[in-house]
């Protein structure tokens, strides 16, 4: 992957440099990965090539593209173990034609009724662990899937399961990302026996293009789908409603609490303990639509999921960023780099702050997002040095409304390549955005007979103050770091976009969304510029430790922008040239009835593909 020569880039008729769609093939220093894939009936993209097959496999049985996401999702959950698993999370942000409306699905798990911070004070837990089975919450995926598609969507579950089914049961190649994190972890892997059953099939590793399967996970979606069948001649709602309740009020649930109730696990803490989670913990979960937040850049307007993800601060950045000439600073210059990352470090302060689950604590988005808070704002970066300071700020003025009292101030915490993305568009202009993760093998052993493992997102609260807007409540929902993307434009759809990262999420995405709309990259062009980002602030993850003034960039970042970075006081730490950002993406034009999709090729397997 050679930079293109820069003495070979054509001069502008303006002068500028970039800002042109049409010179985006000459005008930056570095070689496409792939070409742009280029449709105009449906496109995907998603964590896996063979999950893109999935999705396509939906347009050809009729499906519109919440089909092809729910499809890809569950495909995934076979495929990207590592990274997602089926007792996880899935946040989704969706566009209907139908109705032109821009929905959030709130996929985030709950915590367990008896998960308090008193019963973790008790046994001397001052965080929650980050494996095991004390921060295992409801899993949340098959309902948010099944709300899409009953919502939504046009085929069966039996339709939409049948990749997956497939590829659970009869298995597919082992490939380099899940025997790196097999090798990673075989010694985890190894303390619980049906882990090792499953993962390492006669005692070993599997080599790369050995065939492996989960046909545990392949039973328990057939279940499903028996569940589903038996109650067709009810309606297709009531079928899918039949399915789901399979899963949160029958025989899945109550095998899925006798395990983590009855089976005892050593955790990071040392601690052994068995779950917190109970029948009821499943009978009472229910996925909720929601309206999600949003603002609007450049004549885009763009949507993320509500204060219990991460995802506002994408949309407080943005605001911050529209004070600025951007296209001025030059893409990637020292300027610019400087100026998006000390503006990261002021909305992620505010994430910290505030951020919630607006069910439990009152979150001042309208503040937050005004404009008048983001101009208050933008005058604390200082464009010739970094801060080393986390600094929040009061939106509550421009809230329209009294502060609370006083939360108690955050204190101060890495991304182990867990999370997946899945995109979907559709010629109707339905639009489908997601961020399944959760429920890796690596954290959580998987439940014999059932082939998934929990999630481990209740590590997320906190347990040091009950006053502070991320402290453990039982049945909250933790802040999650799940972040998709949907784009609108004149009110038409424009594109969906997201990427696994943990707290980078909605730093990487920033740069591919800034790198389309102000530098006019193509989609592929804007995923494989150079990236970086911020690890100022407290992490999400535990043991939740910050870096104050740290980031990271690419090595193919020119070594004077990093010098001058270094020169305004960041603490810059060179990552290896294809390591960060792992952006899949989709733009539609329907005035053309063009879609294209981009994948990042630093996962080795995230994909597009179109029709």
């Amino acid at each position: 992957m050679s930079p293109r020569d820069p003495a070979a880039v054509p001069p502008r008729p303006d002068g500028a440099a970039g800002t042109d769609p049409a010179y985006s093939d000459w005008a930056f220093n570095w070689a496409s990965t792939r070409p742009v894939i280029r449709g105009r009936s449906f496109m995907v993209a998603c964590g896996h090539y063979l999950a893109c097959v999935a999705g396509l496999r939906m347009y050809s049985l009729g499906g519109n593209a919440f089909d092809a996401g729910a499809a890809m999702v569950f495909a995934q959950s076979v495929l990207e173990y590592q990274s997602y698993g089926f007792g996880g999370e899935v946040p989704i942000l969706i566009h209907a034609a139908g109705d032109g409306q821009v929905a959030a699905v709130n996929g985030n798990t709950r915590a367990p009724a008896a998960a308090t911070i008193e019963w973790f004070r008790a046994r001397g837990l001052t965080l929650i662990p980050g494996d095991g089975f004390l921060p295992a919450g409801v899993c949340a995926v098959p309902d948010a899937l099944i709300t899409v598609l009953d919502r939504y969507g046009r085929l069966t579950l039996e339709q939409v399961f049948g990749p997956a089914i497939e590829l659970a049961a009869n298995g597919f190649p082992m490939y380099e990302g899940m025997r790196r994190a097999l090798v990673q972890h075989e010694a985890r892997l190894r303390e619980w026996p049906g882990s090792a059953a499953l993962f390492l099939p006669g005692g070993r590793i599997p080599e790369l293009g050995d065939t492996w399967k989960n046909p545990d996970l392949a039973r328990t979606f057939e279940r499903l789908i028996e569940a589903e069948r038996g109650a067709r001649s009810r309606g297709r709602h009531e079928a899918l409603r039949a399915a789901r309740d399979c899963f949160y009020r029958g025989a899945i649930a109550r095998e899925i609490v006798a395990y983590q109730r009855d089976t005892k696990v050593r955790d990071a803490t040392g601690t052994v303990s068995a779950g917190l989670l109970s029948e009821e913990d499943f009978a009472s979960f229910e996925t909720q639509i929601e309206e999600p937040p949003h603002v609007r850049f450049r004549g885009h307007d763009v949507y993320k999921c509500g204060p219990w993800s991460q995802g506002p601060v994408f949309l407080q950045q943005i605001m911050l960023l529209d004070g600025f000439d951007l296209a001025g600073l030059g893409h990637n210059t020292v300027d610019y780099v400087h100026t998006v990352t000390e503006a990261a470090k002021l909305a992620f302060a505010d994430r910290e702050r505030y951020y919630g689950d607006p069910e439990f604590v009152r979150v001042p988005m309208r503040g937050l997002l005004s404009a008048e808070y983001a101009a208050s704002r933008r005058g604390l970066i200082d464009p010739r040095r970094a801060s080393l300071e986390l600094r929040p700020g009061d939106p509550y003025p421009f809230e329209g409304a009294a502060a609370p009292a006083e939360t108690a101030a955050v204190e101060a915490r890495g991304w182990e390549g867990g999370t997946t993305g899945t995109r979907a568009v559709d010629a109707e202009g339905n639009m489908f955005s997601a961020t399944p993760s959760g429920g890796w093998f690596r954290s959580s052993p998987a439940i014999p007979g059932l082939g998934f493992s929990l999630g481990t997102r209740c590590q997320m609260f906190w347990l040091h103050d009950p006053r502070h807007p991320g402290a453990l409540v039982p049945r909250k929902r933790p802040r999650t770091t799940l972040s998709p993307t949907l784009v609108m434009k004149d009110g038409r759809p424009r594109m969906v976009f997201g990427t696994p990262g943990g707290d980078q999420q909605d730093q990487w995405t920033l740069q591919v969304f800034l790198n389309m709309t102000v530098f006019g990259m193509d989609v592929q062009d804007a995923i494989d510029a150079p990236s970086f980002h911020s690890v100022h602030f407290p992490g999400s993850f535990y043991p939740r430790k910050a870096r104050p003034g740290e980031m990271l960039v690419e090595g193919r970042l020119p070594a004077a922008v990093v010098d001058g970075l270094r020169e305004r006081g960041h603490k810059v730490t060179v990552a290896p040239d294809w390591s960060l950002n792992y952006t899949t993406a989709i733009l539609y034009d329907p005035a053309r009835g063009l879609m294209e999709g981009g994948a990042s090729s630093r996962g080795e397997r995230c994909y597009a593909l179109g029709w």
